[in-house]
């Protein structure tokens, strides 16, 4: 059996931990260029005051990635699966309050090399503390 990933037993300690929460000001052309890239032309949020219900899984997750990077070095970090609920609209000069925690870690040795597949929960609540969405995500580190 290969070794263990080098800071997999930090990150194992860290499951069911809330990580530290970070604010994410929403503003007009952020969601006008999130619609643009995803190319949904659904006139609801063409104007960027309304963000689509997907454009949730863009905030906060790019620095959860650096945060478990920090933690393990992995070479490659691959999306494997979501599940989205969304409770409230998310609008220009909302600021956004996301919280991530580690709900599940296995490892297994893969072609590549040892991989760890997480399982990771974020909430999302607006400036007046309304949940606005949940999401829980899989990804693969090897």
């Amino acid at each position: 059996m290969a070794e263990a990933l080098p800071g997999i037993e930090k990150l194992k300690s860290k499951i069911g931990v809330g990580w530290k929460s970070r604010e994410y000001p929403i503003e007009r052309e952020m969601v006008r260029r999130f619609t643009r890239a995803v190319g949904d032309t659904n006139p609801k949020w063409q104007d960027g005051a309304i963000a689509p219900p997907t454009f949730v899984l863009a905030i906060g997750f790019e620095q959860f990635v650096d945060d478990l990077l920090a933690i393990v070095s992995f070479n490659t970090v691959l999306m494997a699966g979501t599940e989205l609920e969304c409770y409230q609209p998310i609008k220009t000069g909302d600021v956004i309050t996301t919280v991530f925690a580690i709900s599940g870690l296995r490892e297994r040795e893969g072609e590549m090399g040892r991989m760890a597949f997480m399982t990771f929960d974020s909430t999302c609540k607006n400036q007046r503390q309304e949940l606005v969405a949940k999401c829980r995500q899989m990804v693969i580190g090897y």
